[in-house]
């Protein structure tokens, strides 16, 4: 008898619990959706100097969203550049403003400290690209680690 009261005050126990723990659980959900929220915005801020440098033709501005040891892959009317993130970034200021570019997020891919993105960008210097960046979050900052692109011209 006492057995089966004891299994009884458990099992009441237990479903006394469970509101707490799908409260709990749901908190969690809540915090991660939240931190999922916040890493997507911080890689889209991460982006923004080389979104605003493709309309200024800002090369210090696009150097900056870069790691120094970032590597730029692609290619314009056919011919390839492979290009490290300085040589990059003159290509940039020697292409100049293009004041009617428009650009577009086209997703974002977050996992830990590590990122993707493609940008899609309609009228730089008279292209269209689309850009695909990896980037890394170190000691808080997100910043892109290598880019590919097409320039869907001649390619």
């Amino acid at each position: 008898m006492f057995g089966k009261t004891l299994k009884s005050t458990a099992l009441a126990l237990s479903l006394l619990t469970l509101p707490l723990q799908a409260a709990h659980a749901s908190d969690n959900g809540k915090a991660a959706e939240q931190q999922s929220f916040d890493e997507y915005a911080a890689v889209e801020k991460a982006l923004q100097p080389y979104i605003t440098s493709a309309r200024t033709g800002d090369g210090e501005l696009t150097r900056s969203a870069f790691y120094d040891h970032a590597h730029i892959v692609g290619s314009i009317a056919g011919t390839l550049y492979n290009l490290d993130a300085d040589t990059f970034a003159a290509a940039v200021a020697d292409g100049g403003p293009s004041e009617n570019v428009r650009h577009h997020i086209a997703w974002i891919n977050v996992s830990g400290p590590a990122a993707a993105a493609r940008v899609e960008f309609i009228d730089w210097g008279g292209n269209r690209f689309t850009d695909f960046f990896i980037l890394y979050k170190e000691e808080g900052e997100w910043k892109i680690s290598g880019k590919v692109y097409d320039s869907h011209t001649n390619n």
